[in-house]
């Protein structure tokens, strides 16, 4: 039987469906701003996002879920990550944040005293600190690296003797991986260590994407007096696949000034000295 419609009935229909579209609409813009900023700076956090989009925390966890299902990022604890890791070449990658790296690595820099073995993880922001150490030529050392590019940077240096870690070289990480590097990590006891870390999660610890370089990094760790971890505003309260360390292995953090005192009171919490550069 056909019902007849009046007008006013007709109106809000076409509201409703111009409501739904345009709703659509801004989910649709929106996620496409979530995988831009991905594509940009290589990780995205859904606290970040929330205050830049102006929605709900339900909002951003249900766009980051269904992106996720849909092969287009994964998800990863306070955030995602591309889907397939940062796959951005190790050039590329230094470009990003260049300011707060280069704040971190000359605080970093000033924490190594003459005489001391000295291990630098590998890294776009361990590569930032030994250019630091280069302001100071009267620093006398021993350096540790499993990264190519650090040793090159400290190839001139009058008062540091370099050694590099061999192994398997990760081509976008440009850093050595597998067994070789593992094994000759462990026969080291460092004064201090200088940890790369991809996240910092108080309750899960130093985590990473990469399995391989998770051994070499614990490597690092275990035989370390002193563990200082950089790690800019953007990597606290995260956690990726690997789980390198617990929290009580790090010593101390060097972090960028964006990191506020309520980000960083859990690690205060746990001992660890907290350095703001």
């Amino acid at each position: 039987m056909w019902r007849r419609v009046d007008a006013e009935s007709c109106t809000f229909m076409h509201e409703l469906a111009r409501s739904c579209s345009l709703a659509q609409m801004l989910t649709d813009e929106r996620r496409g701003l979530i995988l831009d900023r991905l594509r940009t700076h290589g990780r995205v956090l859904a606290a970040d996002l929330t205050a830049e989009l102006d929605v709900s925390s339900d909002t951003i966890r249900r766009d980051l879920r269904e992106l996720d299902d849909a092969g287009l990022l994964r998800r990863v604890h306070g955030g995602a990550l591309p889907r397939h890791g940062d796959a951005a070449p190790f050039e590329a990658r230094a470009r990003r944040a260049p300011e707060a790296k280069a704040s971190i690595a000359r605080r970093a820099a000033e924490c190594v005293r003459d005489g001391q073995l000295v291990v630098l993880d590998g890294g776009t922001t361990t590569l930032e600190v030994a250019r630091a150490l280069g302001d100071r030529p009267q620093l006398r050392a021993r350096v540790t690296t499993t990264s190519p590019p650090i040793a090159l940077a400290l190839a001139d240096h009058p008062g540091l003797e370099v050694t590099v870690v061999g192994g398997t070289l990760r081509p976008n990480s440009l850093v050595t991986v597998g067994a070789p590097a593992v094994e000759a990590l462990r026969l080291i006891r460092a004064d201090v260590v200088f940890l790369g870390v991809c996240g910092l999660h108080p309750e899960i610890g130093v985590t990473t994407e990469d399995l391989d370089e998770r051994h070499v990094k614990a490597a690092m760790i275990e035989g370390a007096a002193e563990v200082i971890a950089l790690a800019d505003h953007d990597k606290l309260g995260t956690a990726m696949s690997a789980v390198v360390a617990p929290l009580t292995a790090v010593t101390c953090l060097v972090t960028d000034t964006e990191a506020d005192d309520a980000a960083l009171a859990p690690y205060r919490a746990l001992g660890i000295e907290v350095l703001r550069a």
